[in-house]
């Protein structure tokens, strides 16, 4: 059944078209992910759909008491209130009303308020309450504080950045919408909170309409894909990676077809110089078809050209970037570190993981001498140059332009040896001449981001600190950025909560999984679930500000049934071993080789050392595997 219809939706700011006669219909059931680059429209969609945007032309046709309710990008900078209270407001004046009973009853019991008049204001609103079921309101309110762990108590303007995110979320969801928006919910989400938040949305059986970057939540979630390209609509019932695939091939279709269009107008305009007399009645036909050849041409839009990344190397550094031994650092009674030790060699590609909090922003800060440790020892190699990526992006001037953010001496800056004009440069970047004299203060989230990494790409550097780069960027930027980093000689940390781009990306991770206790792994994010201890010891003893305390939960080998990502991870574990396996046997062949020995102590060290990681993850998926073979054995 369709739930709302858009018909002929024209929306523009500027010149150029976001929306351009499109027409979309939105089923029940159904979970849809809008996808673009960043700029495209997508956010205003969504809020045509949402009612909070009125398009320029067309029609909105929305079936019968249909309720919709969403999520935003941003976090509002004056949320304030309880749990219960913001949870109340989404529901309109009745939760409002019942949220303003709730606080009186509080003050009136606490003895904070008049004694004359706020018993009165109370017995006031309960009977109006009474009158319109409110306590229906409390009731919704209760069991969504319950389903998503919340404190009902909590006040939510102490709470973190993604504690508030999913406080909103619980807003959204209190009055049981058909459909949901979402617009980049990930964000500010550590990846505890995302794995819950896909889990929750699977079981919910209304309508999702979802914008994100994170591409293992697109695969996991979306039944349909609606790309917004140039103004236009392009939807696909299929799965991302077959998207992926087709949209591909349209791209490579249009492509040919406009260069066989090119080249007809080419031809004609030869043939029209040619002086031939267009008045004669043979003519005239030709040159209308022209005409409309040229029309054609005239509002045709191409697709911008993809983001040019360069990364400007500097000479190599030492082959020990960074030696710790035994670290402890801490915030008054808060352990950050405690005994950490680590090497970090020259050309290793480092992923810190851990929940919101942990202290991997802190971490870095001592590995890159910015901060001493309480305890331990940091030896940092030679002939380091470091270029840091802040997720804060306290390295943009928000008054000065996009042009002197990058070139503030000028107008001609070096990149690798060369000068370039700055113009051309963030070209590159896509930064339109005239977007490039713009403050930075008016730029999208996503165009800030990759002003910073232009910003430090022009650097060179041969240590790269990326600390959240990936908030904001559209899929096709994220990819690029993958591609440099991956073809990057040098040595790169990165933290990130996109479980894809670390995949893609690091070598290893350094994982917190307690209150000061770091753990290393081989391999990413995926890598990381398979040899991760059964049980992980929880960051605190003390539950975040807004969730509320649970009781201690048994460990997973004692649990009765295989949970969701337990069952990804025991289908994974088969083809990791068998990887695991061919790559051992490949190491035994070079070892047995004549004239292995004869090489340089290094290189045969370096053989034996990858032989014996490879022992310790082979063992450790064994182990794994046996674990959760009995767990599913046992549901």
């Amino acid at each position: 059944m369709a739930l709302i219809t858009l018909r002929d939706i024209c929306m523009s700011f500027g010149n150029e078209p976001l929306l351009d006669r499109v027409n979309l219909t939105v089923g029940s059931g159904e979970r849809i992910c809008l996808l673009g680059r960043n700029g495209v429209g997508k956010s205003t969609l969504m809020g045509i759909i949402g009612g909070r945007l009125t398009p320029d032309r067309g029609e909105v046709m929305r079936s019968q008491s249909v309720t919709v309710s969403g999520l935003a990008q941003g976090v509002p900078v004056d949320l304030h209130g309880t749990v219960f209270d913001v949870i109340c407001r989404g529901m309109g004046p009745r939760g409002e009303r019942l949220a303003e009973y709730r606080r009186l009853c509080d003050l009136n019991e606490s003895g904070g308020g008049p004694a004359a008049d706020t018993p009165k204001q109370v017995m006031a609103l309960q009977q109006t309450i009474d009158s319109e079921d409110g306590w229906q309101i409390q009731q919704q309110a209760e069991r969504i504080i319950s389903e998503m762990n919340l404190a009902a108590d909590g006040e939510v303007s102490t709470f973190s950045a993604g504690m508030k995110r999913q406080v909103l979320l619980a807003a959204a969801l209190v009055v049981r919408p058909d459909i949901l928006l979402l617009d980049e919910p990930t964000n500010h989400l550590d990846m505890g909170a995302i794995d819950w938040l896909e889990s929750f949305l699977l079981k919910w059986n209304g309508t999702l309409i979802l914008i994100t970057h994170d591409r293992m939540m697109i695969r996991r979630l979306a039944t349909r894909i609606v790309e917004i390209d140039r103004g236009e609509l392009h939807s696909w019932d299929c799965d991302y990676d077959t998207y992926e695939q087709r949209s591909q091939e349209r791209l490579e279709a249009e492509e040919k077809g406009n260069q066989r269009f090119d080249k007809k107008l080419s031809a004609e305009e030869v043939w029209i110089r040619q002086g031939i007399k267009a008045r004669r009645t043979r003519n005239e036909g030709r040159v209308r078809a022209l005409e409309k050849l040229r029309e054609l041409r005239r509002s045709r839009r191409d697709r911008t050209g993809r983001v040019r990344m360069a990364l400007d190397e500097a000479g190599r550094s030492g082959k020990t970037v960074v030696e710790a031994t035994d670290l402890t650092f801490a915030y008054g009674d808060r352990t950050i570190v405690r005994d950490f030790s680590c090497t970090i060699m020259r050309g290793d590609r480092i992923g810190i993981l851990g929940p919101n909090g942990a202290g991997k922003s802190t971490l870095i800060r001592l590995l890159l001498g910015e901060l001493a440790p309480q305890q331990g020892r940091i030896k940092r190699g030679t002939n380091l140059e470091v270029v840091y990526f802040d997720q804060l992006r306290g390295q943009l001037d928000e008054n000065r332009t996009v042009q002197e953010n990058v070139s503030p001496e000028g107008d001609m800056m070096d990149i690798g040896g060369k000068s370039r004009h700055v113009i051309g440069y963030l070209k590159d970047f896509l930064f339109s001449p005239q977007r490039a004299r713009t403050p930075v203060w008016v730029l999208s989230g996503g165009e800030k981001n990759r002003l910073l990494l232009a910003k430090l790409f022009a650097r060179p550097a041969n240590v790269l600190v990326l600390d959240e780069p990936t908030n904001d960027l559209d899929v096709e930027t994220l990819e690029l950025l993958e591609e440099l980093i991956m073809n990057y000689s040098g040595t790169v940390m990165l933290v990130s909560h996109d479980r894809t781009f670390i995949n893609n990306v690091v070598t290893s991770t350094l994982v917190f999984e307690g209150p000061g206790r770091i753990e290393g792994y081989a391999g990413g994010y995926d890598d990381w679930l398979v040899q991760r201890p059964v049980e992980i010891a929880p960051r605190s003893e003390k539950p975040l500000p807004g969730q509320a305390k649970k009781t201690a939960s048994p460990p997973v080998a004692a649990r009765k049934k295989i949970g969701y990502m337990e069952k990804r991870e025991l289908s994974s574990l088969p083809g990791r071993i068998e990887s695991l396996e061919a790559r051992q046997q490949e190491i035994f062949r070079i070892m047995s080789a004549p004239d292995f020995y004869r090489q340089n102590g290094e290189s045969i060290t370096t053989v034996k050392q990858e032989l014996a990681q490879l022992e310790r993850e082979l063992e450790n998926a064994f182990a794994r595997w046996e674990s959760l073979e009995s767990l599913a054995q046992e549901k």
